[in-house]
């Protein structure tokens, strides 16, 4: 059994352990609740833009620069993770999905190192960097103090090498917030852009001014930059709900450790002056015996 010295020491250990991750786990709590109220602010908007361009002529050559398919020669993979760790398996789920996406679903096109990556965040760039693939961009900075203007300039970039046909798909892997306990690694096609016809009516319910390629010009661009931004803060929220998570369980372990430590020093303890006592027994013993 350890001496009392070393489980003192490892209680006290414990403890200063306990309040940093309750400290973590009220911080994650604060920026979980605002990231929350933005995602549940934008998700209308953004579905009511993918909604307008259901509704229009898929045919429209306007629309068909975003929307052309081809074979996939060259793929671009954009990864959304955190820049800090202690959240669960929040990052690494995402780094394993994105793996087994490139080297099962695009396995001639990694064989050919015609798959490029973006990453958005460190935990996200070190792995994959570190992991062989070919990560030609990083961004961290726009996880810090997440807007929409950051976002909407690195979906304008992507779209603009789709554009010039560098790639040829475009697919973007985040975790989806589902709520402060559960997250759903999601995969979405970007580029080229899939219309849900299902939107789609014999009558359109809107009329365009100047026109309907003009419309459209604008509002290809601004919901796709909408739907990244989406994304982006989808990752977010999910990730202040792992953290928020994983340290109130770490907070609750250490918690239940220190009473599993403070019951073993308390028989340490008794132990040794049940020692203490039967050595004392018997060196009176031993007087009255020489006596």
């Amino acid at each position: 059994m350890a001496n009392l010295k070393d489980i003192r020491i490892r209680i006290s250990s414990v403890k200063t352990t306990r309040q940093v991750t309750s400290a973590m786990k009220m911080v994650s709590a604060a920026k979980f609740k605002k990231s929350h109220d933005q995602i549940i602010a934008f998700r209308p908007y953004a579905d009511g833009l993918n909604y307008i361009l259901s509704t229009l002529n898929l045919d429209n050559q306007a629309l068909w620069k975003y929307s052309r398919t081809s074979i996939v020669d060259r793929l671009l993979v954009v990864v959304i993770t955190s820049n800090r760790g202690l959240c669960g398996a929040f990052n690494a789920n995402v780094i394993k999905q994105t793996e087994r996406l490139i080297k099962e679903d695009f396995k001639a096109l990694h064989h050919n190192h015609a798959v490029d990556i973006i990453a958005i965040g460190k935990q996200g760039y070190k792995a994959l960097n570190a992991h062989g693939f070919n990560v030609i961009e990083s961004h961290n900075d726009v996880l810090s103090e997440l807007r929409y203007a950051p976002c909407s300039e690195i979906a304008e970039n992507i779209i603009q090498t789709f554009i010039d046909e560098k790639y040829d798909k475009v697919l973007v892997i985040y975790n989806e917030f589902i709520n402060a306990a559960v997250q759903n690694v999601t995969i979405e096609q970007f580029l080229p852009i899939q219309i849900d016809t299902k939107g789609q009516t014999a009558e359109v319910p809107f009329i365009f001014e100047p026109s309907t390629e003009d419309v459209l010009e604008m509002l290809i661009p601004k919901t796709l930059k909408s739907t990244f931004y989406r994304w982006a803060l989808e990752s977010v929220a999910a990730e202040h709900g792992a953290r928020m998570t994983s340290m109130h369980k770490a907070t609750d372990n250490a918690t239940e450790l220190i009473s599993d430590l403070q019951l073993m020093y308390n028989k340490a303890r008794q132990t040794a002056i049940t020692n203490e006592i039967l050595e004392i027994v018997g060196g009176a013993e031993a007087l009255k015996s020489s006596s």
